[in-house]
């Protein structure tokens, strides 16, 4: 099933200055709330609703955004480190060669999640004064290698084969300069990155794993930049000879073409050419059946049995309150508004539980008496909360009812039902979020598999380890053991710790599927707590 569709990729890839990702990897403000049913009180159920289905494509769309629901599998093993890196294709080729059409064609044929675009254009030099005015008068040479950042480019693709989050500048080729916003990407199974000078550097060289070089003859390609650069750049003909005569034409002949020698493959005549594509195609499935990771989930539940409990692990103290809203909650016969409650009271009591783990520091005020207080206060920069959902979006009330202005994200993470592996769906995280206290909010826990991964994107987003916060009203030792041994600097905060697991990765006595008894939808008769629409396992 095709992950997104061409037409969406085109529209894409058109308008944001040829460097996208798919919509799954977020960053912005568009909202989940229409994905989610509505809490009330009533008591009828309904029924279930999947984000996939047989008979439609693999999206979802909310009033600003599409969201493609072909998910990332695991990117890191046990131990919560990077287990495979991103393939990263090149291709090279001279201005207008169809480099961007070849890249398309990659993609489309690929029919393979969480493809990256990169593409040189974004990293342009920034111009001074006296170069703004040469470029305004067609006599800047952009095809020279001096004109891009090379050193920000490698830094850019080194990070994104590495699976971490990076921010692309955006540069306008009409005013000559980078935009005031940079575009933040990440979550690349494929990189494909396409420029002129795509292989002139010895460090950029080292970081691809696929050379293809676009050969076009040089009229197609003047035909092209023509047409591009005075409908798209605004440019005039007169300009636009001139500039491909005394710059492009023989920067071609210097440094680009002398590149071919480099190139695995040479594909003749660009998009046109499908036999070539499809054989680049074929190459890039091999290579990435050979990266996959799989998941044993067996090993995992079984590697650390009797184990004690770790020192990050803190479990809300068992008072007969706590005890109480328990009972209620675990029983099979609580009423939906009743689990509703007392499961809200129990979130308040964990949230709470949560910010005395916050650092603080002693602040002195002085009280209406006119006498001097020690107190403390929060010693950091911001508090950030990460639900995992869609259960964990149900304690979002609690923590903005205790930390005011706190600033919320989400993660979407479903299990695949053919792998039994958890996969990345779609993410979107506030700003600067690496220099934050996160708060990572999920309602259980049973494997840890999808904790693991929405740790694992806050890591990816240079949140340090310890700053993160996993809280849970439930969890399974399993699930404890599992975190705790890949990151063991993550604080984890829990109401209860059950001991089992059973054969379908179900908390044993446990609590239900939460998001069904949450939200009054129906589980089907084999519902798991790794079922992907209740990603909390």
């Amino acid at each position: 099933m095709s992950v997104v569709s061409v037409e969406d990729r085109r529209s894409t890839m058109d308008s944001e200055a040829k460097t996208s990702s798919v919509s799954n990897s977020g960053g912005g403000e568009g909202s989940l709330d229409r994905l989610l049913p509505s809490v009330s009180t009533g008591l009828s159920p309904r029924k279930r609703t999947t984000s996939q289905c047989k008979s439609e494509p693999p999206l979802l769309r909310t009033s600003k955004r599409t969201i493609y629901t072909a998910g990332r599998p695991p990117w890191y093993n046990e131990h919560g480190t990077q287990s495979k890196e991103a393939f990263v294709i090149g291709l090279c080729g001279g201005s207008a060669s169809g480099k961007t059409t070849v890249a398309r064609k990659i993609i489309e044929a690929l029919d393979v999640p969480w493809v990256v675009l990169l593409s040189m254009d974004s990293f342009y030099k920034v111009l001074s004064p006296e170069q703004q005015a040469m470029a305004a008068s067609n006599d800047y040479n952009f095809d020279h290698p001096d004109a891009f950042d090379f050193d920000l480019l490698t830094h850019t693709l080194r990070k994104l084969k590495q699976g971490k989050s990076v921010k692309i500048p955006v540069y306008d080729f009409t005013t000559h300069g980078r935009q005031k916003d940079w575009k933040t990407v990440y979550g690349a199974s494929v990189i494909i990155f396409e420029g002129i000078m795509a292989f002139a550097d010895k460090e950029l060289l080292q970081l691809l794993d696929m050379k293809i070089f676009v050969d076009t003859d040089s009229d197609i390609r003047l035909v092209r930049r023509l047409r591009r650069d005075i409908t798209e750049r605004g440019r005039d003909i007169e300009g636009v000879i001139k500039q491909y005569n005394k710059f492009v034409k023989p920067a071609f002949e210097q440094y680009i073409e002398p590149t071919m020698r480099l190139a695995d493959i040479v594909v003749p005549r660009g998009g046109g050419n499908m036999v070539a594509i499809d054989l680049i195609v074929q190459h890039v499935h091999s290579q990435l059946e050979e990266r996959k990771l799989r998941w044993d989930m067996a090993a995992l539940a079984s590697a650390h049995q009797a184990q004690p409990f770790p020192q990050t692990l803190s479990v809300l103290e068992s008072t007969p309150q706590v005890r109480g809203m328990h009972t209620i909650i675990r029983n099979k016969e609580t009423s939906r508004d009743e689990f509703i409650f007392y499961s809200k009271r129990l979130m308040r009591l964990l949230i709470e539980r949560a910010l005395s783990f916050l650092p603080s520091q002693v602040h002195i005020v002085q009280t209406p008496q006119g006498e001097d207080y020690e107190g403390k206060t929060f010693h950091g920069k911001r508090i950030t909360g990460v639900s995992i959902l869609r259960a964990g979006e149900t304690m979002e009330p609690a923590l903005r009812a205790v930390c005011k202005d706190v600033r919320i994200g989400k993660i979407l993470i479903q299990t695949n039902q053919d792998t039994g592996e958890p996969e990345l769906h779609y993410l979107r995280l506030p700003k600067d979020i690496s220099e934050d206290h996160v708060i990572l909010m999920d309602c259980t826990v049973s494997t840890g598999a999808a904790a693991m991964m929405a740790v694992r994107v806050l890591l990816d987003h240079d949140v340090q380890e310890d700053k993160i916060l996993l809280v849970s009203l439930l969890m399974a030792e399993m699930g404890v053991h599992s975190v705790a041994y890949a990151f063991p600097q993550v604080k984890i905060i829990t109401t209860a710790v059950d001991k089992k697991v059973n054969d379908l990765f179900h908390i044993i006595p446990g609590i239900g599927n939460f998001g069904d008894r949450y939200f009054g939808t129906d589980a089907p008769p084999d519902w798991s707590d790794e079922d992907m629409d209740e990603p909390s396992y």
